[in-house]
């Protein structure tokens, strides 16, 4: 069985983190935390920063419905697309039996998987890979070239990821980002956060033309290094996707919660 304990860690991460990152795109947003509701929407063209997640423990059947039918009506009330993240350990047995279903019914859409992860694996030695030189990401045109990496990454237009970085002062800041450079030309970036006394890994991406060279990886270790280095925190967290679930073991992370992603279906 799961440690629990680490999966409310993981929820409890994602709702500090995407109010940080939902509020710096728009003051204005939606950020609500209702009863068994996280609500984190910046209703913009960026996907990922339109999320509501389910925050109850131990939820049942008939609980998990409830929610679903509540997450999926705010989702139909918003301009933009975005995403419904469910925890699956944090839903008792008889529900996680029935999650497809229900959410179906709730007219959600299963997007893809990812997973929950932490570690107490901070300070980590400075990374060094043969293709590649770091730069911190400091202006404009850095960022840009940051969120244009993980919109091809994803299969975002590439307005999609500008319209949720663009401008961004705390991710010039307050974000430890780091592209990572292949004769001069970004090619991969992560970035971690401080949230809670954890370093949060955020939008790590690899330009889908230089996957598989162990640039992620790298590119992660560094901003973690940096991260750590700057705020001497031990902890780290994050959620994987499926391409990078394989990766951070690597570098110490320990998985948690199995996390289902949904949108709203057509």
């Amino acid at each position: 069985m799961r440690d629990l304990a680490e999966s409310v860690e993981s929820v409890e991460q994602l709702a500090t983190v995407w109010r940080a990152m939902v509020l710096d795109r728009d003051p204005d947003a939606d950020v609500r935390d209702l009863p068994g509701i996280a609500v984190r929407w910046a209703d913009c063209r960026f996907a990922f920063w339109n999320c509501v997640t389910l925050t109850d423990v131990g939820a049942d059947a008939g609980l998990l419905k409830q929610r679903l039918d509540e997450a999926a009506e705010i989702m139909r009330s918003k301009s933009h697309s975005g995403f419904l993240w469910v925890f699956e350990d944090l839903l008792d047995g008889p529900a996680r039996a029935v999650l497809e279903e229900s959410a179906e019914r709730a007219g959600l859409r299963y997007a893809f998987p990812g997973t929950g992860m932490a570690g107490d694996l901070l300070p980590v030695p400075e990374p060094v890979h043969p293709d590649l030189t770091f730069v911190r990401v400091r202006d404009d045109e850095l960022l840009r070239s940051y969120a244009d990496i993980n919109s091809r990454a994803y299969g975002f237009p590439l307005e999609d990821g500008r319209d949720g970085l663009a401008g961004s002062s705390l991710w010039k800041s307050g974000v430890f980002a780091y592209l990572g450079l292949r004769d001069g030309v970004p090619v991969t970036c992560a970035a971690t956060v401080e949230a809670d006394g954890r370093l949060f890994v955020v939008l790590v991406a690899t330009d889908p033309a230089w996957e598989r060279r162990g640039y992620g990886e790298a590119v992660t270790r560094k901003a973690l290094h940096e991260g750590a280095r700057a705020t001497g925190l031990t902890r780290a967290t994050l959620h994987a996707t499926a391409a990078g679930a394989p990766v951070y073991p690597r570098i110490g992370f320990r998985p948690n919660s199995p996390v289902r992603f949904y949108s709203l279906g057509d």
